[in-house]
């Protein structure tokens, strides 16, 4: 039948040895049933690892606790993953069974219908137990017969075929698969909650020992063992205001353990009173602001009023993306899981133990007035995901609304609302645009317009990138906000009205870097031969330290150095840098791109320049294949010199046309698109590859600008998730204008679409 069994053949004391040692094992012994044999025997089994012989409730309880814990944090407390664990992962199968033992070993229950006649389960809470519980088995039965065999992860092979079976159906712009997820998300999350009431239930009951403690806090609240408790079971309709003020206490008073499970009750119950007037009232809006402005418990407080259901009914529009996904591998979270990612970011930037891992953002944070405004922004910036539309302009028009409604001063109001309608701005100006350009810079502070703007933009922008996955930040990503945010401070300061004097900056740069030579004792008249052979738009480029770099390693060189190839591991960018001089020739960035594919490095960023002799001057930042930096000084001698001789004896990159993509990939096919744009104030043209991501995606693109004839001036390449959205500026080889020949584009276009469309395996059909 393919059913694994797990077997063993033991006697009844070496089963109460092994059981005692166990949980694991007594806890299969309470699931045994005696199917045929000796009637006697197996009662004797039963009778001697009961509680009264080997673990008593309290441990046991206290075990399996311990145990879920651990699973748990297996699954790093997350319950919205991507591809959830149906059976182990929080609110998933194993937590209705943890509930099911410990009631069993407590109470000798068999059915969970019994908890509700001892009064530990309403009949409400029974029936949301039992119809969560019915729809993982369904999912899990669905997975086991999709895949065929045990498998327990929601992967994304079965998820949309789970979709399309449960009978759900693409609906205003959200997928059917969108649809059934948020199904799935809020029935764990709401199994979850009912695991968190009755386990605390249980604690009371089966590890009371002594007196309760009992301390008032106000009329409408005490402490009872440390847990927060309502003075009377009708407070929160007498007070529905007090639905907030719970949460408050709980952040004053960091020592409380929790919230009591009858009070957990209570207050679910009590979101019925919750309507429209609720974030209305006076004294609701005044304990969320205090809420908020506290600061301190801010994530704790929030993600217990998103567990409690309180958050979705004190903001309406929040409620409506809770267990919200997008199906794409870039977010990882739901947007609820996310919004509260981001609020912990920007919380974390303000904790001083933490201050090492952002400085910039926790020396900017310490300035800041008023920081619940950026809190707010955080809560507001995705909320309106979902609607249709752009949720930046939806969602500013939510949170000005909102702010008006708490009082917030006019100015605040527009800076809150003009942070989450511009909340994308920086990421995109700083991962999409040629941040080098003085103009791009000078455009982007005319939009920020002051300081304070830019702090709060750059604050934002950190915490939300980092709040997307755990995979998508790197040191990289910061070194190009750093810059933008660098630059544009810079900007602000002499008045954005006014143009950089582009010499001068030059002029200070090779300063700058003349100084870094002559403190290692390597300048010479050579490194100023060598800078007047470079073009102005080399400087901007680069930085003083980078300068410094490049003239040490190329100004003293003689012919038969050539071709250059240096490299060195820069941890402030978070990846290792290449730099190659050589005679220049049409094909040479396809032989770079080719031969860093052919070492198995992916390429962050490459910048282009040729010299006024006829050299080509070309840097590139890249990881390993598993998106590292190479940091070791043997490897990167080792890729040094595979490089130079792949310059000095080229070959072809790697054939990937027959490449099959990764299993995740699989099921996020994105088509090839190419547009092209001019560049505002430079000659040039902005080609912009939105493609499926993929090893030697630049060599490519190199092929294909080879074949079509046009050069390459820098590129900017940025993945997300499966997606990969490259920046490339390009001119004509000729003469070193923009590309406006329609011919030539449509060759480009044509050439690197056909050159990116993946190999794909057809799915399988599958019935259930």
């Amino acid at each position: 039948m393919g059913l694994e069994v797990g077997h063993a053949v033991r006697t009844v004391k070496e089963c109460v040895r092994e059981a005692k040692a166990d949980i694991t094992v007594v806890t299969n012994l309470m699931e045994a049933r005696l199917l045929i044999g000796d009637h006697a025997l197996f009662e004797k089994l039963v009778k001697q690892t009961d509680e009264h012989h080997i673990w008593a409730s309290s441990k046991f309880f206290e075990a399996k606790l311990q145990e879920q814990t651990e699973r748990h944090r297996r699954f790093e407390d997350a319950a919205y993953n991507l591809e959830p664990n149906v059976k182990d992962g929080p609110g998933g199968l194993r937590d209705i069974q943890t509930i099911a033992w410990v009631a069993q070993r407590h109470f000798d229950t068999r059915a969970l219908h019994e908890l509700v006649q001892r009064g530990f389960l309403s009949e409400a809470e029974y029936r949301a137990l039992v119809r969560g519980r019915n729809l993982l088995w369904r999912v899990r039965a669905g997975l086991h017969w999709l895949a065929g065999r045990r498998e327990d992860r929601l992967l994304f092979d079965h998820q949309r075929s789970l979709a399309q079976q449960f009978g759900y159906r693409d609906k205003r712009g959200i997928l059917a698969v969108e649809l059934f997820m948020k199904h799935y998300y809020r029935t764990i999350k709401e199994l979850a909650l009912l695991n968190e009431i009755l386990l605390q239930h249980f604690q009371e009951t089966i590890l009371a020992r002594g007196r309760a403690h009992i301390r008032p806090i106000n009329r409408r609240f005490q402490s009872h063992n440390d847990f927060l408790e309502v003075t009377h079971p009708r407070v929160f309709e007498r007070s529905p205001f007090a639905m907030l003020e719970l949460f408050l206490i709980l952040q004053q008073r960091p020592t409380l353990k929790g919230v009591r499970a009858d009070t957990i009750r209570l207050l679910r119950a009590g979101l019925r009173r919750a309507d429209s007037k609720f974030h209305k009232d006076l004294a609701c809006r005044s304990l969320f602001m205090e809420l908020v402005r506290h600061g301190v418990g801010l994530t704790h407080a929030l993600r217990r009023m998103n567990r409690y259901g309180v958050l979705g009914r004190y903001l309406p529009a929040f409620g409506k993306i809770v267990g919200q996904m997008q199906h794409d591998l870039f977010h990882v979270y739901t947007v609820d899981e996310h919004i509260l990612m981001v609020v912990r970011n920007l919380r974390r930037f303000t904790v001083p133990a933490h201050a090492g891992e952002f400085p910039l953002a926790s020396e900017i944070i310490k300035k800041q007035f008023k920081p619940e405004r950026l809190y707010i922004a955080a809560l507001f910036h995705d909320i309106a995901k979902g609607r249709g539309g752009d949720h930046s302009t939806l969602g500013a028009e939510d949170v000005e609304a909102f702010c008006r409604i708490h009082n917030m001063s006019d100015y605040d109001t527009r800076l809150v609302s003009w942070l989450v309608r511009h909340h994308l701005l920086m990421s995109t100006t700083a991962q999409r645009q040629d941040i080098s350009d003085p103009e791009i810079v000078r455009a982007f502070a005319r939009q920020v317009g002051d300081q304070e703007h830019l702090d709060f933009l750059y604050l934002l922008t950190v915490a939300d990138i980092r709040g997307t996955s755990p995979k998508v930040w790197n040191a990289w990503k910061g070194r190009l906000l750093f810059q933008l945010y660098s630059e544009t401070s810079r900007a602000l300061a002499r008045g954005v009205a006014e143009p950089l004097d582009v010499e001068a900056h030059v002029a200070d740069l090779r300063a700058a870097a003349r100084a870094i030579l002559g403190k290692r004792g390597a300048y010479s008249p050579a490194v100023g031969q060598f800078w007047d052979g470079m073009e102005q738009e080399y400087f901007l480029r680069h930085d003083a330290d980078s300068l410094a770099w490049h003239a040490a390693m190329i100004a003293h060189a003689s012919a038969s150095d050539l071709p250059i190839v240096a490299t060195r591991y820069q941890p402030e960018i978070g990846g290792s840098e290449f730099l190659v001089y050589s005679p220049d020739r049409d094909d040479l960035f396809a032989i770079l791109t080719g031969g860093l594919d052919r070492l198995n490095l992916s390429i962050l960023d490459a910048r282009i320049h040729t010299t006024r002799g006829g050299f080509a001057l070309d840097t590139f930042v890249v990881h390993d294949h598993s998106g590292q930096a190479v940091t070791d000084a043997r490897s990167l001698a080792q890729l040094q010199n595979g490089l130079r001789q792949h310059l000095l004896d080229p070959k072809p990159g790697p054939d990937r046309s027959n490449m099959l993509l990764p299993r995740q990939l699989k099921h996020f096919p994105i088509a090839t698109r190419v547009t092209f744009a001019p560049a505002a104030d430079r000659p040039m043209t902005i080609m912009e590859v939105v493609a499926q991501d993929r090893p030697g995606l630049l060599y490519q693109v190199a092929l294909a600008l080879k074949e079509c004839r046009i050069n390459l001036m820098a590129a900017k390449v940025s993945t997300y998730g499966e997606r990969a959205e490259d920046i490339f500026f390009i001119n004509t080889r000729s003469d070193h204008l923009a590309v406006t020949d329609s011919e030539q584009l449509g060759c480009l276009e044509q050439g690197i679409v056909r050159r990116l469309t993946p190999q794909r395996e057809s799915p399988r059909a599958a019935q259930f």
